[in-house]
């Protein structure tokens, strides 16, 4: 036993618990900033290498949460604490976590953290949940620290002897953890049964989700690749109306313009789709035996971009079925604007059609 200044008793692990406080709240601010440094270094390598993540967060352990588990008791002798030496055997005083959409993309978060930091360990949670046959959340841990040829800078001489805890996992599996943290870690001897054993079905389902997931985004990219070569392949009429075979199809028709976004091809697809095409056939045909360029330049007065080329052919092909039943035909001056167009392209010699995709809706 110890005494406060106060006379108070106080016991051996809030005894213990005090000094590696004081001791932390003195270094506290290098591991911030020594946090920062991680998540940025992470952030920029993610970006060069076109890795998409929800989020990627640094921080400094709490000071209340350092004392906390310094204050955890040995297992051996609960009078004595686990960390005998907290400052340098706790090694999550920074932390950074990165939070995934898809399980696949930890792996590739796995590559960048090999090569730009020095690896002292790897955990993987879902290996030991394996070995102890249950459930939980799956999380990859790394104890990192900073290579010598950063070190070796003045700037990140500071960090050389600091150690950082990296934690990667998809969405479901954070929601996951934060859940079981706040549900069950408060209270993992006493939970009931029965609640515990819905929670473990449910971790079970959150597992079931993050495949599905990732398997639809593995499916998603096989059409959009599969879309993409029958539009090179000339196979219109097997490619479903999608924004991104919407790009690829005006991309080799029109020519590519890099100034379009996908809010553009995502709106123009459903404007397709209203009129009532299918299939790219069906526009392919509806838009044949015309140049872009002379209807751009007869319409507008120059050449204008993909998008807008595209419409005025569209405007050609269907005539007024266009403007009546394009969404914007609320708009008195929208509808004038297009009238004209059409006005310009007739008496510019430019055949107006009445091309109309069937079955319509």
């Amino acid at each position: 036993m110890a005494v406060s200044k106060s006379g108070a008793r106080i016991t051996n692990l809030e005894y213990h618990r005090q000094k590696a406080v004081d001791s932390y709240q003195a270094k506290r601010s290098i591991y911030e900033i020594f946090a920062s440094e991680i998540e940025r270094i992470l952030r920029v390598a993610l970006m060069r290498q076109n890795i998409k993540v929800a989020s990627i967060e640094g921080r400094a352990k709490d000071v209340e949460s350092f004392g906390k588990k310094a204050s955890v008791p040995s297992p051996l002798n609960p009078e004595l604490p686990k960390y005998k030496d907290p400052i340098n055997e706790i090694t999550d005083q920074a932390g950074v976590r990165v939070i995934t959409f898809f399980p696949k993309t930890i792996d590739q978060v796995d590559q960048v953290v090999n090569t730009e930091f020095c690896v002292r360990e790897k955990s993987d949670k879902a290996d030991t949940l394996k070995l102890e046959d249950r459930f939980g959340y799956q999380s990859v841990h790394y104890l990192v620290s900073l290579k010598s040829d950063r070190t070796s800078l003045p700037e990140y001489a500071q960090f050389k002897d600091l150690i950082a805890e990296i934690q990667v996992r998809t969405i479901l599996q954070h929601a996951w953890a934060e859940i079981e943290h706040d549900i069950q870690y408060k209270s993992s001897e006493t939970i009931p049964t029965s609640i515990h054993r819905r929670f473990m079905s449910l971790a079970g389902l959150f597992e079931i989700a993050d495949r599905e997931f990732q398997a639809i985004q593995d499916d998603d990219k096989e059409l959009r690749l599969e879309a993409r070569n029958s539009v090179r392949e000339g196979k219109l009429e097997a490619v479903e109306i999608t924004p991104d075979a919407l790009k690829a199809y005006l991309d080799k028709k029109l020519g590519p313009d890099g100034r379009m976004t996908n809010i553009t091809y995502d709106w123009t697809t459903r404007l397709l789709l209203k009129f009532g095409f299918t299939n790219f056939r069906q526009i392919d045909d509806c838009i044949a035996g015309y140049n872009d360029d002379r209807v751009s330049r007869l319409a507008w007065g120059e050449r204008q971009g993909q998008v807008l080329r595209f419409e005025t052919l569209l405007l050609a092909g269907m005539g007024s079925f266009y403007i009546e039943k394009h969404p914007l035909a609320v708009d008195d001056g929208w509808v004038r604007t297009w009238q004209n167009v059409m006005h310009r392209l007739v008496k510019g010699g430019i055949g107006i059609k009445d091309h109309l995709p069937y079955p319509m809706n």
